[in-house]
């Protein structure tokens, strides 16, 4: 099985090893990877546009206006952490309410966790000027964390939980941006276990069984979390239990996960009074 530990020892940019292997394993060149991985980013670049410019509510009426709200906050209010802040928390739910209308996203690793890579991705792009070149490298950087947790951990909220979705996603967008700043391999791992290490446990208990509460806003938060990890592990901080070995803690920890907490909405947040009622008045129950 391949390991964050054998990454490391090929001692090559991560990018560079990710579109070697899917070149490999999908037998087509290089350029074709690339160019799937472009289509992806193209996807991303849509989806917060377009999310940006859309009040439509989903089907349930529970989600679809928050990001526009935000928005209208900061035209008056700037955050007091600058505009890369307001710009990731924007994006992230942009796209994220893209997916709850149905609209096009690209499922980073799923389509709950799908604004957390492309925020912190494209934020980062435009604020630092980062060529299209740049940002493909960044995607695969992201895309062979979540290969790699996933050959141990199935990347679905009914099987580990939250933490395998959008704690996955967190740890992808922490290693994008790293990889988009300037960083090293080493440093690029560290910050993937930062992030998911203190993301364990983290249940996925949706509101009347549907992907919105908490799952819309839980990904500006997953992808602000993602760049605690990004400028720690830029800073030289390093994770004292290796990366490997966290992500073996993630499966066992799905695995202790009560059922009710993975995806079944039979406890935690959809079993509240509120959720019951957003519940029973949705479904005329």
């Amino acid at each position: 099985m391949y390991t964050f530990e054998q990454l490391l020892n090929k001692n090559e940019e991560i990018w560079k090893a990710a579109q070697e292997f899917e070149a490999k394993s999908c037998e087509v060149p290089v350029e074709t990877v690339r160019k799937c991985a472009l289509n992806s980013l193209h996807a991303m670049k849509e989806a917060v546009k377009t999310g940006l410019n859309s009040t439509v509510m989903s089907m349930s009426g529970m989600c679809g206006d928050d990001c526009d709200r935000l928005q209208k906050y900061y035209s008056k209010n700037p955050s007091i952490f600058g505009h890369v802040f307001e710009k990731i928390l924007e994006y992230s739910l942009a796209t994220s309410e893209e997916n709850i209308r149905m609209g096009k996203i690209a499922a980073c690793p799923t389509a709950g966790s799908c604004g957390i890579v492309p925020s912190v991705l494209l934020a980062l792009a435009e604020e630092f000027k980062k060529s299209e070149e740049e940002q493909i490298n960044a995607l695969l950087t992201a895309g062979e964390v979540g290969r790699i947790i996933s050959g141990k951990v199935a990347l679905a909220g009914a099987v580990a939980g939250c933490q395998a979705e959008c704690g996955t996603a967190s740890a992808m967008a922490a290693a994008a941006a790293v990889q988009l700043l300037g960083g090293n391999p080493k440093q690029i791992v560290n910050a993937v276990g930062l992030s998911l290490k203190n993301l364990l446990g983290l249940t996925c208990d949706p509101v009347c069984g549907l992907v919105e509460i908490p799952c819309v806003k839980r990904n500006p938060f997953m992808a602000i979390h993602a760049m605690c990890a990004c400028e720690m592990a830029l800073a030289g901080v390093e994770t004292k239990i290796p990366v490997d070995e966290i992500v073996d803690a993630m499966e066992q920890t799905g695995q202790l996960m009560s059922p009710a907490l993975k995806e079944s909405s039979l406890g935690g947040l959809a079993r509240t009074k509120t959720a019951l009622e957003l519940k029973k008045k949705l479904f005329n129950l």
